[in-house]
């Protein structure tokens, strides 16, 4: 099966997208457009040769309190910076149809790829999660991902991305 990922647009065929969140269902087809229009966030999709959605992402400009990653991170950065650039990755879901394929590690890969390509031109110290579920905490931490202290939130640094995953 050929399978392309590429920026959301009206061709994407997301009616019955079915990851098992409801949340990210309605995300996907209801909202997502309307947050690429207004750029709050930009949608990747993962589709197959029919433009069939299998898979997706966001990503977002964030930013988070320097108080709130690890002594061992900031105590390296300058006191300057009170809030420290990151990449949101906002959602991130595969179709039940679909799971068990690998399509998660793929996309995640894929997102991991362009906030390090992105941070090449704009400040990011790093990527951030919001994890649905503990399977989604446990899925992250496969890859490399940490909790933040007290928030659920989970990141991974662009350096350990670089390291990795070399950017394609």
């Amino acid at each position: 099966m050929k399978t392309d990922i590429e920026l959301l647009d009206s061709s994407h065929i997301k009616s019955g997208f079915d990851c098992g969140h409801e949340m990210l269902n309605a995300y996907i087809s209801k909202q997502a457009s309307q947050d690429v229009k207004r750029n709050l966030s930009v949608c990747y999709v993962l589709a197959d040769e029919g433009k069939r959605v299998i898979g997706y992402y966001t990503l977002s400009g964030n930013s988070i309190k320097r108080h709130e990653f690890p002594e061992e991170l900031i105590r390296k950065l300058p006191q300057s910076y009170a809030d420290l650039p990151t990449v949101l990755l906002g959602r991130l879901a595969v179709s039940k149809d679909f799971k068990g394929q690998g399509f998660g590690e793929f996309i995640l890969i894929d997102a991991l790829n362009r906030c390090a390509a992105l941070a090449e031109q704009v400040g990011t110290l790093a990527v951030l999660v919001e994890p649905i579920d503990k399977n989604a905490e446990s899925f992250y931490a496969r890859y490399g991902f940490v909790k933040l202290p007290g928030n659920g939130k989970m990141f991974i640094t662009i350096k350990t991305v670089r390291q990795s995953w070399p950017v394609i």
